[in-house]
């Protein structure tokens, strides 16, 4: 208690521009991670969110914001009653209110800030990693603008709404329709429980705000070619002019390695020497450097970076579909990944953490994980990218479930939507798409899971693949199939299984295992724990477990290209993680797992080669 006292006072000398301060602390009534226990409430997630477009000039306006709760129909609230810590859902325990929040609600926000002196006569970009699900921004009490969409990030030009000097407020409006409406939202739930978890509504990831000049660099697309060794970048422009110019440079570390200038608009190539491939063993990135000039005078830099890597299907020596990574076979080993956290829900207490469930996949051998229906803060797939972690990316369900059963669902069954689900499912599978597309640790997009919100499929899989020709496709995972896609994907529980294995695509078990070990003072809730099968200790956890790894060795040899574990840590009264869901027990030997996992990848080697 001490602690928050102290926290608290600190609070209060640092946020003097509340008129009316109310003490905040984390409700803490359940589990918490490293990270939670020891979070700083005035220096929360204090990293630059968008590592694939830097500028060294921003500001973090996370923290302690006013906040209150007003019925749907309600205008905007004329007085502020409690304060929340940003960027903590209003359902979570760190943003100091753990309140439910439902569809006959909504909630607003407010807190001001002084633009520093040095960026006077520049545009103000007001970004929010991410808000679930219709977020209204006001600036000085003017309407800035809406977005529609809890998992991709949001920008707004708040310029010509500021106020010459002193402090600028800004207000934010969310409703969240949370599970009662078609929109994406994946596992959230307002009655959780099983595989359904508690919902995040409003801002889950970073607020922050950044200058930029007159005529500035909007974009960055990084397309590499492994088997030319080339590099392709495309940069786009805001208000830039003809006769302005950008350089583009490719370096390595403090090294400049390649370094071309073109009119804006046009795009560089570059032939690389002796390129270094990105793998999840030698995971090496190249930076890249733009800066925009007019008359030879910099109005705008940006840094970026890009890795070397292809990733495509084709034929091993015995006529089997595998992966090939870099014109290499790979067999992929991975975890199902649902991206939740039990004081913070949605929204990880730190970048640390973030970082710790993908070091922990590493430690133990894996090579892929899967986010499964949700999707993450940029920064979390820069650490995949810098420390070679290979990404399945789903794209979070929404509307109503088509017809489905284990392990191969019904196939051609899919749900017929209205025009503005489909809308809506289009527009933030696009924006997760154009947010995430330079990370080179994603190998391939996952449009639909067991049936839910499963429409027009083929006509989905061909917009995706013109959208994206970089990436695999994963057909209707777990069943459903219609024929499309790069991958056949099975669910089985808890042994994995191959039904067949199919001659134009590669074979993989997308989900299996779920073996359930609840772990005495590290679960979610004292009753109802459950797994997909139950176990009593951690010796039959890795018993069973091993015994599914030496299983995989013979479908190999059967076809199967890859397989994902059930899954990486526990979440609320699912018990099947490898972590405990406060990521303080690890259930099995770590060192049994790396060794099987070896041997794995050992007898795929001796397959395929």
């Amino acid at each position: 208690m001490k602690k928050y006292l102290l926290l608290f006072l600190a609070f209060f000398l640092s946020q003097s521009m509340f008129s009316q301060t109310v003490a905040w602390f984390p409700v803490k009534d359940g589990l918490y991670t490293e990270w939670g226990e020891n979070l700083d409430p005035y220096n929360v997630h204090h990293e630059y969110p968008r590592p694939t477009m830097v500028r060294k000039d921003w500001m973090n306006l996370n923290g302690l914001w006013k906040f209150t709760i007003k019925p749907k129909e309600a205008s905007k609230p004329a007085n502020y009653d409690n304060q929340i810590l940003v960027p903590f859902p209003p359902e979570s325990s760190l943003s100091g209110l753990k309140r439910k929040i439902t569809p006959d609600e909504k909630i607003w926000y407010k807190r001001d800030f002084v633009i520093p002196e040095d960026w006077s006569y520049k545009y103000i970009l007001l970004h929010i990693g991410a808000s679930d699900w219709e977020t209204t921004i006001y600036v000085n009490g003017e309407k800035a603008g809406t977005h529609r969409g809890g998992y991709d990030p949001i920008t707004v030009d708040i310029t010509f709404l500021m106020k010459e000097e002193g402090r600028q407020e800004i207000e934010i409006e969310v409703w969240d329709p949370s599970d009662q409406s078609y929109q994406p939202r994946g596992k959230q739930n307002l009655d959780p429980k099983g595989i359904w978890y508690t919902p995040t509504s409003g801002v889950w990831q970073t607020v922050w705000i950044e200058p930029v000049m007159w005529a500035s660099i909007k974009d960055i697309q990084n397309i590499p070619n492994v088997d030319d060794s080339t590099i392709t970048i495309i940069p786009t422009t805001f208000q830039a002019v003809a006769g302005d110019s950008i350089i583009c440079q490719i370096g390595a570390g403090s090294r400049v390695l390649k370094s071309d200038v073109k009119p804006v608009e046009e795009t560089f190539h570059f032939k690389l020497d002796n390129p270094q491939l990105w793998t999840p063993e030698q995971p090496f990135l190249y930076d890249i450097r733009l800066k925009l000039l007019r008359e030879g005078n910099l109005i705008d830099s940006v840094t970026s970076y890009f890795g070397m890597r292809k990733i495509e299907v084709k034929n091993d020596k015995n006529g089997f579909k595998r992966f090939y990574l870099n014109n290499q076979p790979i067999f992929l080993l991975g975890l199902l990944d649902q991206g939740f956290w039990p004081e913070g829900l949605y929204s990880a207490p730190s970048d640390k953490a973030l970082e710790f469930d993908i070091l922990q996949a590493k430690e133990m051998g894996f090579n892929l994980l899967r986010k499964h229906v949700k999707v993450e803060p940029e920064r979390w797939y820069y650490h995949c990218d810098r420390l070679g972690m290979l990404v399945w990316q789903d794209m979070p369900n929404g509307d109503e479930h088509a017809e489905w059963e284990p392990p191969s669902g019904i196939d051609f069954k899919e749900i017929d939507r209205e025009f503005a689900s489909e809308s809506q499912y289009k527009i933030e599978f696009e924006a997760i798409y154009k947010a995430n597309s330079e990370h080179p640790s994603i190998i391939a997009w996952v449009p639909f899971n067991e049936g839910w919100g499963q429409f027009k499929t083929k006509e989905i899989f061909d917009w995706v693949n013109e959208m994206d020709t970089t990436r695999l496709l994963d057909s209707p995972s777990g069943g459903n199939f219609f024929g499309v896609g790069d991958i056949l994907d099975f669910h089985h529980y808890p042994d994995p299984i191959l039904p067949h294995v199919d001659s134009s695509r590669v074979t993989v078990i997308g989900e299996y295992g779920g073996l359930g070990l609840p772990v005495e003072g590290h679960t979610f809730t004292d009753k109802e724990n459950w797994g997909y099968q139950n176990l009593t200790s951690r010796s039959d956890l890795e018993k069973r477990y091993i015994e599914y790894i030496e299983k995989l060795h013979v479908l190999i040899d059967q076809g199967l290209g890859g397989a994902i574990y059930t899954q990486i840590s526990d979440v609320e009264s699912e018990i099947n993680g490898l972590f405990t869901y406060d990521r303080i027990e690890l259930k099995p030997n770590p060192k049994k797992l790396e060794k099987a996992h070896k041997n794995l990848f050992k007898h795929f080697d001796e397959t395929v080669e």
